[in-house]
């Protein structure tokens, strides 16, 4: 790996903007910010900017927007501001006007287990919404979207692609992994901690130890999680350079990270690159092959589907299943393994992966990328700038060869079935060949569940279903690492599965299968089975059913009553009743959920 160059001072800066200063005096007439900026009649409008200490040069650059979710409420963004700064070094030194604004954040960590999780997928929608509205109201050129927590990655993009605006993608890094009894550690360890103490198999004074050590710092969750999976699969559809997603939150390679990022936005005006030239159907078969082949979070499949609607690209929750089956799994990083983001950032990052993939004509190669060429030629790049170490180099027990895979097929596996007609989603951490079927213990929510597994009520054999909580019923689809790893952490990863309408963290390991279609609060079979209904889980056959036939199934259906709306009022009923199907992406865009 080269050495990565230090942070500009403000005399370097002067002179590259001086250098790269291609826009001032002679703004291109396409440049949407001339709205704002240009003609007599705008005098009013510049006196307001000139009051924030803008000047001449900088009415005379395009505005390059950089949304910032910076925050004190969760570590993956409470570093941000230094990121975000580094991008508008960057901006302004090719010769833009950075603007930055501030959009929302939820933290998914915190709000686990609780009511306030139900705000976490909403806040997907918002970031979008927010970000499509002030660019748009401000007649901004260009967007460098900077994002640290989950939902921030996939609003980040579907704001890009809605206002169709040249954009970079940004993501915060990582954080590095705690240390706890020799050994890596990470918050989803924490989570399982939990479910271990309550069996009793940990004492309160090993449980407070990990709880002290297993987040040293800024940056979103370490392993494969949701972060760094939505980061990863950025540089596969072609909307963040490669290499940008590993460097870690508070490494010196995040700001030359961003302060590129500023760079490349000025390239993408000069150019007219916009998200629109950059995705098709093919850089989302890119994504999902390094879904896939990375073991990344099952929470992918809704925000692609989502990204994909957003860029009117045909995709469908079936095309997740082909993909995976023809894409062995590579890397073995948690949940399903031990490693984390920074130790695949030490061997090259995730074009290392993306190589391997190519080379076995598991890629496309000429999908078309940010910085104007080819997912093929950034490779090459790569490689030739000395910034990706000869595959022959790399020696790692957590990357594997495409001939020689971890597991033939890839890590996501969609379901179908009775219980889930239009389909649910499993990633699989452990037997690839698991087949398990057993009695239902059914729950109306989360809580009930959880309560229901550390009281020690579990039993080997069990199958957990937790309904009402998808998009429109909990509404927000909750995810659940807190009884996901709560029944890991008891000891029952083998020998219990568990379903449910909601979705789980991208930390969750063991048979779970999420988002199930369609949900029980739109007459899904998931809200017609009843304690004791014989569930079968065949992963091989892609097989989720119960024992009842479709006269049993219509019967009930028959004596099902629609459920009252949690919320009559306020954001989580306005959205609740706006999403549309997991299936779908959970999507509330009106264009996309339009009958």
């Amino acid at each position: 790996m080269s050495e990565q160059q230090p942070r500009p001072d403000d005399e370097e800066r002067s002179r590259r903007r001086g250098d790269a200063d291609r826009f001032a005096g002679s703004k291109d007439e396409n440049l949407r910010s001339r709205d704002v900026t240009e003609g007599p009649d705008k005098a009013p409008h510049r006196a307001m900017f000139r009051a924030m200490g803008f000047d001449d040069e900088d009415l005379s650059s395009p505005i390059v927007g950089v949304p910032n979710p910076a925050a004190d409420i969760t570590p993956c963004n409470v570093h941000l501001d230094d990121v975000a700064d580094a991008a508008l070094d960057g901006i302004d030194a090719a010769g833009g006007m950075p603007i930055e604004f501030g959009t929302i954040t939820i933290s998914d960590a915190i709000s686990m287990g609780t009511e306030g999780m139900k705000a976490s997928l909403i806040s997907r929608e918002v970031i979008a919404d927010s970000v499509e509205l002030v660019s748009f109201g401000e007649r901004m050129d260009a967007l460098v979207t900077v994002a640290g927590c989950d939902k921030n990655l996939p609003g980040m993009m579907m704001a890009a692609i809605r206002t169709d605006l040249p954009s970079v993608f940004l993501y915060g890094g990582s954080i590095m992994p705690g240390q706890h009894d020799g050994r890596d550690v990470t918050i989803v360890q924490v989570f399982e901690g939990v479910g271990t103490y309550a069996q009793g198999d940990m004492d309160a004074d090993e449980l407070d130890d990990l709880e002290r050590h297993a987040c040293p710092g800024a940056g979103s969750c370490g392993g494969m999680f949701t972060a760094n999976t939505m980061a990863s699969l950025s540089e596969a559809l072609g909307l963040a350079p490669l290499g940008s997603a590993s460097p870690p939150a508070e490494d010196e390679a995040r700001y030359a990270v961003a302060e590129r990022a500023g760079e490349l936005a000025m390239d993408c005006i000069e150019n007219d690159r916009r998200p629109s030239d950059i995705l098709t159907r093919e850089s989302f078969e890119n994504a999902i092959a390094a879904q896939t082949a990375m073991g990344g979070s099952t929470n992918a499949v809704l925000h692609l589907l989502a990204l994909a609607g957003e860029a009117d690209v045909d995709l469908s929750i079936e095309d997740f299943d082909e993909i995976s089956k023809r894409t062995p799994k590579i890397a073995n990083l948690q949940p399903g393994g031990s490693r984390v983001m920074n130790d695949l950032h030490e061997i090259g990052g995730v074009p290392v992966v993306l190589r391997r993939l190519l080379e076995a004509d598991l890629l496309h190669g000429d999908a078309m990328t940010v910085t104007g060429r080819t997912l093929a030629e950034e490779i090459a790049e790569l490689e030739a700038n000395g910034d990706l170490p000869d595959d022959s180099e790399i020696e790692a027990d957590f990357l594997y060869s495409v001939d020689d895979p971890k597991e033939e097929e890839g890590a996501i596996k969609i379901l179908d079935g009775n219980l889930a007609p239009d389909g649910a989603v499993l990633k699989v951490t452990g037997d690839d060949e698991f087949y398990h079927e057993g009695p239902a213990r059914v729950f109306e929510n989360e809580e009930d569940a959880m309560e229901y597994v550390q009281s020690g009520g579990i039993e080997s054999g069990d199958v957990i279903v937790i309904r009402n909580e998808g998009p429109r019923g909990g509404p927000g689809m909750r995810e659940m690492l807190g009884v996901t790893a709560a029944v890991v952490g008891a000891g029952h990863e083998d020998d219990v599965a568990l379903l449910t309408d909601g979705r789980f963290s991208g930390g969750t390991r063991g048979p779970m299968i999420g988002h199930v279609a369609p949900e029980a609060a739109v007459g899904g079979p998931i809200g017609l089975i009843e304690d004791g209904d014989h569930v079968t889980v065949d992963i091989p056959e892609r097989d989720l059913t119960v024992d009842l036939s479709d006269d049993e199934l219509d019967e009930r259906r028959e004596g099902w009553e629609t459920p009252e709306p949690p919320y009559e009022g306020g954001i989580l009923a306005k959205y609740g009743r706006d999403f549309a199907s997991a299936a779908e992406g959970a999507v509330t865009n009106p264009r996309l959920t339009r009958d």
